[in-house]
């Protein structure tokens, strides 16, 4: 089983590591320290349930009704935008409240948890990744594919904790309002070069 566990923990790692809009989101809420334990557990569990249907077979499911994935790419896509023209006006405007305000302060947790849903759910790299690209790879281990999917949910598990709670010790470089401005900005761009890729393709078809 160890055999399976390892490729799946390896893979999935491999996947959620690169910059992404959920990625740049838990960061931010570990260096404010607001909800961060919210934050990360709802991000694993979501990838949990992703890779259980991948590793199920849903992604040759999911691969047969096309105007899903459309309307995902095109959800997702205006949801990063608005959230990237936020990030934007924040680094416009300056982070001096942020930097002032005790940490888990000024956010709710159910707006928290509702852009945390969003960035997951509205992201159809994620089912790309976790339902199609995991599922086809947990297929070519007919007998262990429990433990290939559980090595994949593991790696989730690991690397939003460690990112949400391993943020806290950029805290001393966040006491000063320039480097919010510099943290908003890098989220803006990252939200929209990632809108941008989601609509690219749809663009060019027109």
């Amino acid at each position: 089983m160890m055999g399976a566990f390892w490729p799946g923990f390896g893979l999935s790692l491999g996947l959620i590591a690169a910059i992404g809009a959920q990625n740049a989101f838990v960061l931010r809420q570990g260096v404010l320290r607001t909800h961060v334990l919210a934050v990360c557990l709802t991000c694993a569990l979501s990838d949990a349930v992703l890779i259980a249907a991948g590793v199920a077979g849903f992604g040759a499911l999911a691969g047969r009704v096309p105007w899903v994935e459309l309307m995902m790419r095109l959800g997702g896509a205006v949801f990063l935008l608005a959230y990237g023209w936020r990030s934007f006006c924040a680094a416009w405007r300056g982070g001096g409240v942020l930097c002032a305000a005790p940490a888990g302060q000024g956010q709710r947790l159910g707006g928290v948890l509702g852009t945390t849903l969003a960035l997951t759910w509205l992201n159809p790299h994620v089912y790309l990744d976790t339902v199609v690209l995991i599922g086809s790879v947990a297929a070519q281990y007919p007998g262990h594919r429990l433990a290939f999917g559980l090595g994949a949910i593991t790696a989730s598990f690991v690397f939003f904790f460690a990112l949400g709670f391993g943020a806290r010790f950029l805290a001393p470089v966040f006491a000063r309002p320039k480097a919010w401005r510099v943290l908003d900005l890098a989220v803006g761009c990252v939200m929209w070069m990632i809108a941008g890729k989601l609509l690219w393709p749809w663009i060019v078809a027109q």
